[in-house]
């Protein structure tokens, strides 16, 4: 058995050996998305799931992996396939750590398609989707830099696609 695999995946990979898209949410849930902004957050991520398992091929293909950041950076739910998708409740508070949910989300992505590779599973290019309110806030500029750094790079040699969706 390869190095770094659990008998769960080699599983599952057998199971399904369609070609996957790993999308990690990286969600804001500062302190100034309190109130309407994490409600309409909470219910985003419901009608996500909804909408995926409506197409046969998405529940298939999809995984998906939620990090949170505020004041700490967390991954709260690991990548799933679409029908294991269980959208969790988010609360708000903190400051806005954004370069490091930033670098943990390309991090995630790198060991996914790592694992893709061990188990012979082709895989679509990945997807990091980020929501947040406004800008980074609390954590040295540097690593908002390396952030911002490696994004360009990923996309440029077509490693990951990154969408940001804001509102300041």
């Amino acid at each position: 058995m390869p190095e770094n695999l659990k008998l769960e995946e080699i599983v599952e990979f057998a199971n399904n050996p369609e070609p996957r898209c790993a999308c990690v949410l990286l969600l804001d849930t500062s302190g100034s998305m309190s109130g309407e902004p994490i409600n309409a957050l909470n219910e985003g991520l419901r009608t996500f799931k909804e909408n995926l398992n409506q197409d046969n091929l998405a529940k298939k293909i999809i995984e998906v992996a939620i990090i949170t950041f505020d004041s700490d950076v967390k991954v709260v739910q690991d990548f799933v396939t679409a029908e294991q998708f269980q959208p969790p409740t988010l609360t708000a508070g903190g400051v806005t750590h954004t370069g490091s949910g930033i670098n943990l989300a390309l991090d995630m992505i790198q060991n996914r398609k790592s694992k893709y590779r061990a188990n012979g599973i082709s895989y679509y290019r990945p997807w990091v989707f980020m929501i947040t309110d406004g800008e980074p806030y609390g954590e040295p500029d540097q690593i908002v830099e390396r952030g911002a750094q490696r994004i360009k790079e990923e996309e440029a040699r077509k490693g990951v696609a990154f969408f940001a969706v804001g509102n300041d």
